[in-house]
């Protein structure tokens, strides 16, 4: 199984070549520090508009302006928006800037699945923190894995991701900055070209749908995660529907009838058991709001219709939550809820005391469910190769040795080929 590395300036190289180019990427010079305009609502551009002298009569018109270029043609420079005076561009880029992250890297899967290394800026006294986002093309559409934080406070047992503290909450800048850097790699803003042999959907938005199941728990960085998604969704800009949009939660109770209040998009919860002495273990936020708590606040889900499932997602382990008495309960416990179950096969990572499931008794479990009328999808495991699967995810900065990543394909190819 091959592993494609590629540096920003999109040229390949083997996986021999991975820790120089993330050591020449820690090289570059720190970015200027004026305030980015990246990931700014309309009221945060008409303050900024105001901050240098727009009067209030052209405020409106002119966050269109910039609100076009920005999210919608995906503008990296003032010097791009041709239909904005010379003089306001000029005092624009004197004060602001439209800022991306660094791309420490970008992987390319066998499969076409990319993630991207995204390196952004210190905030306050702190330093540069990475985050990983990942693309998984489709036939019908092309999905982007969104990161609400750097690390996570979660530490699901069987996620690589909570084997990483949490460092802090990224910025709505840096959550919106993950869809603007998809969409120009893949090519998927006006005037941008679509690199040669970049598997992306025959038709529509090669970035259709967006779902925060990165790195982080969502809920915990509640006011970032909604106005971010409220920039995502406006029509005139980045223009993704609420209904192509899932938020992923471990089961954060307080916080999810205010999640359907107020930002509105679809929701998915984190499971993976149906007994409160093993979700303990699994999910140790479950100590906090067991699995009784978690499906009432998911019954009174604003919103919720058969046309607006929940999905519950299952993670399958070998002998661990996998028996048909499982299945049975899972069934019992989702009674009255509008639900879709995704069973999920266990992706491996070094140190995990967990394996997968037999293909077997993951079709098993799948057809007590959807006896019970409920759709049980198995998830088809993407980008395993390069470790962008679910629950893979992990900022380079506890980045794997080389030995242990090539280990890890050795692994996967094993198991692929049985």
């Amino acid at each position: 199984m091959t592993l494609s590395t590629v540096p920003a300036d999109g040229v390949a190289v083997p996986p021999g070549a991975i820790a120089p180019i993330m050591k020449m990427a820690e090289a570059q010079p720190v970015r200027d520090a004026k305030p980015s305009l990246m990931g700014m609502t309309r009221e945060d551009l008409g303050d900024a508009l105001r901050s240098v002298g727009i009067e209030e009569r052209q405020v409106r018109m002119r966050v269109g302006q910039l609100w076009h270029w920005i999210y919608f043609r995906g503008a990296d420079s003032f010097d791009r928006m041709t239909n904005v005076s010379k003089d306001l561009r000029a005092r624009l880029a004197e004060s602001f800037v439209i800022a991306r992250p660094e791309i420490v890297s970008e992987q390319i899967s066998v499969d076409g699945t990319r993630k991207w290394l995204l390196r952004f800026p210190p905030r306050g006294a702190g330093r540069p923190v990475e985050v990983e986002t990942v693309y998984i093309p489709e036939e019908g559409r092309g999905t982007l894995c969104v990161s609400s934080q750097v690390g996570c406070t979660l530490t699901c047992s069987f996620c690589h991701t909570g084997t990483q503290k949490l460092v802090r909450n990224l910025t709505k800048e840096e959550i919106v900055a993950q869809v603007v850097v998809a969409r120009e790699r893949l090519g998927d803003f006006p005037d941008r070209a679509t690199e040669a042999g970049a598997i992306v959907p025959k038709e529509g938005r090669f970035v259709s749908n967006i779902v925060m199941m990165g790195m982080g728990e969502p809920l915990y960085n509640f006011d970032n995660v909604r106005d971010a998604l409220q920039v995502a969704t406006d029509g005139e800009g980045l223009s993704m529907s609420r209904r192509r949009i899932t938020l992923s939660t471990s089961g954060v109770v307080p916080m999810i009838a205010r999640a359907g209040e107020e930002i509105g998009t679809l929701l998915a919860v984190s499971l993976h058991a149906v007994r409160d002495d093993l979700r303990d273990e699994l999910v140790p936020l479950n100590r906090k709001y067991p699995i009784a708590e978690l499906m009432a606040a998911c019954r009174d889900y604003p919103g919720l219709s058969n046309a607006r499932r929940i999905t519950f997602e299952y993670v399958m382990l070998k002998g661990i939550n996998d028996s048909p008495a499982d299945a049975r309960e899972l069934v019992r416990l989702l009674r009255g809820i509008p639900a879709k179950i995704n069973l999920i096969p266990f992706n491996p990572w070094p140190g995990s005391r967990y394996e997968c499931s037999d293909w077997d008794t993951i079709e098993a479990f799948s057809d007590i469910v959807n006896r019970a009328g409920y759709a049980s999808p198995i998830r088809t495991p993407r980008g395993r190769d390069i470790l962008a699967a679910c629950g893979q995810l992990k900022s380079a900065t506890e980045r794997l040795r080389i030995r242990e990543r090539l280990a890890l394909e050795a692994m996967i190819g094993g198991a692929d080929e049985d």
